[in-house]
């Protein structure tokens, strides 16, 4: 078989084999994760992303591949999870770029677009690391790159470029010290290679398979009920407008007719959001400028009556706030402190950045601040402020301590950027303890580690490890405490009684008789317990 071409058509199919490999093989992707704790979730992450592009995909199958690809690129966009996902979105944004207006791809052209690929997806990491997927996709692009000279039809190049990304792949411990001493390849390099397998699969003449896709939940809970007979304007108003004239008088327009607006134009579409008692004037200012399409209007008064995550705020405030959070008792804390919206979220289950992108919808505030509280969250909480035009701050709280800590810090009396500032700067205040099980057998960094091993995890490093909880939570804490320690907070998860947990904090109250122990309930999965040492 012998493909000289690629068209819109093959280029969906490709991608949806890509897609179908991953899914496929997800577990493997997932069980690739350095650390031996209970949330690799790197596969999963990438699957929801491919998805989420093919899902968007879908929709203009028979387009050509400008058209697919452009498509790919904001379905992956909107549908990222994780830093994996965010990556694997930014390789298909830049694959899209080298597909901009052709209807087809020669061999020269998919090389370039492969090219473009890699650079947009290091450019969009601040700091990029040998040995991750990175790694894998810029080195394949060059090898690629060689076979411009080679006419060679597409399909053995891909051929050869499958064989160069796993050659990568196996090359990745070599690179990062972590995953030579852990015996595993980079999971997001091994995820790619998944779709580059599918690519090739496609171009060798195979049919692609079904999809097999994962469902997906609701993730964002408000806060707070409103009582319907405050709502000043009834109905919930959400367009997408197919222009390419950004008309400045439009968004003033719909602008007057309500509140909670929301105007966010990306490429050709247009998306708005307005709470409005005339959506048929909206609609019809809108036509004025190109055609409609996803039209959704909503009676909040009827809707808030038994649909508590959909409610909104009237009165804009100047403070709005998102926190990424499992556990209910966790969730209860940050609402405590204020937090407008909790995205269920965080070890094993990333949110999208559609999810993020919803909650900050959702928000009436002049100015929102956003506690990812996961490293693994951060990328996609800052792609979903990329493509809201509120003022936003996302916090990079990378644990629940921290998330806590920064609204600690927060005082409504002063500015965003003062309140941003004091916030980033609590991150730094807090250390964070996590107690959970090993799932493989493994040797991290020198230390013989057991499947079902209890680890201890001291700011995101494996400080104690065995098969006694208390002698390993001891252990850790005692690695961790300084003389400038003051309190040591206890979040206790849903494996835990609280009488266990109390006999835990007791017994480190005998040993830290100067240091104050407070204990609550995290209701976490997972983690058995989660120490703040502050």
């Amino acid at each position: 078989m012998s493909i000289n071409i690629i068209t819109g058509q093959l280029l969906f199919d490709m991608f949806k084999q890509g897609t179908n490999e991953l899914n496929k093989n997800k577990s493997i992707v997932d069980s690739l994760n350095v650390f031996p704790v209970p949330d690799g979730d790197t596969g999963t992450n990438m699957s929801l992303t491919m998805n989420a592009a093919l899902n968007e995909a879908k929709k203009v199958s028979d387009g050509n591949v400008e058209i697919v690809a452009k498509a790919i690129a904001k379905g992956s966009l909107l549908g990222a999870r994780g830093n994996s996902g965010v990556i694997l979105s930014q390789i298909f944004r830049g694959f899209a770029k080298g597909c901009e207006e052709k209807e087809e791809l020669e061999i020269d052209d998919f090389i370039e677009a492969l090219n473009l690929a890699a650079k947009t997806a290091y450019k969009a990491v601040l700091k990029p690391v040998e040995g991750t997927i990175l790694t894998v996709v810029r080195k394949t692009a060059e090898k690629a790159e060689e076979l411009k000279e080679a006419d060679l039809k597409i399909n053995e190049a891909m051929n050869i470029i499958l064989e160069r990304s796993k050659e990568i792949l196996n090359q990745t411990p070599e690179y990062l010290d972590v995953l030579k001493q852990a015996g595993v390849v980079d999971a997001g390099g091994k995820g790619l290679v998944f779709i580059f397998e599918g690519f090739e699969h496609v171009l060798s003449g195979k049919t692609a398979d079904d999809i097999i896709e994962f469902e997906e939940k609701e993730v964002f809970h408000a806060q707070k009920s409103i009582n319907t007979e405050d709502i000043k304007f009834a109905y919930c108003t959400e367009f997408i407008i197919r222009t390419k004239n950004d008309d400045n008088d439009l968004r003033k327009s719909i602008e007057k007719l309500g509140d909670s607006m929301v105007y966010v134009k990306d490429d050709d579409i247009i998306k708005v959001h307005v709470h409005t008692n005339n959506p048929g004037i909206a609609l019809e200012h809108a036509l004025k400028v190109g055609e409609l399409i996803n039209i959704k209007i909503e009676n909040m008064k009827e809707q808030h009556s038994s649909i508590l995550e959909d409610s909104y705020d009237d009165e804009l405030k100047k403070y709005g706030f998102i926190a990424v959070a499992m556990g209910d008792g966790i969730s209860k804390i940050f609402k405590d402190f204020g937090v407008d919206y909790i995205i269920e979220g965080g070890q094993t289950m990333n949110p999208s950045t559609d999810d993020i992108v919803k909650a900050i919808e959702k928000i009436n505030a002049e100015n929102i601040f956003i506690l990812p509280n996961n490293s693994n969250i951060i990328l996609a909480a800052n792609q979903a402020k990329s493509l809201s035009d509120k003022n936003i701050s996302v916090i990079p709280s990378k644990s629940i301590p921290q998330g806590i800590s920064a609204m600690i810090g927060f005082d409504g009396s002063k500015n965003f950027e003062d309140n941003m500032s004091v916030m980033e700067e609590n991150l730094k205040t807090v250390k964070t303890v996590q107690v959970t099980f090993s799932v493989r057998d493994t040797v991290f960094d020198g230390v013989e580690i057991k499947e079902n091993d209890i680890l201890g995890i001291r700011d995101g490093m494996i400080s104690s490890n065995g098969t006694d909880m208390e002698k390993v939570i001891m252990e850790t804490i005692d690695t961790t405490v300084d003389e400038e320690t003051e309190i040591i907070t206890l979040y206790y998860g849903s494996d835990i009684s609280e009488d266990s947990a109390n006999e835990i904090a007791e017994k480190l109250e005998e040993k830290y008789d100067e240091i104050d122990i407070e204990v609550y309930y995290g209701g976490q999965p997972l983690y058995y317990y989660i120490f703040s040492v502050e």
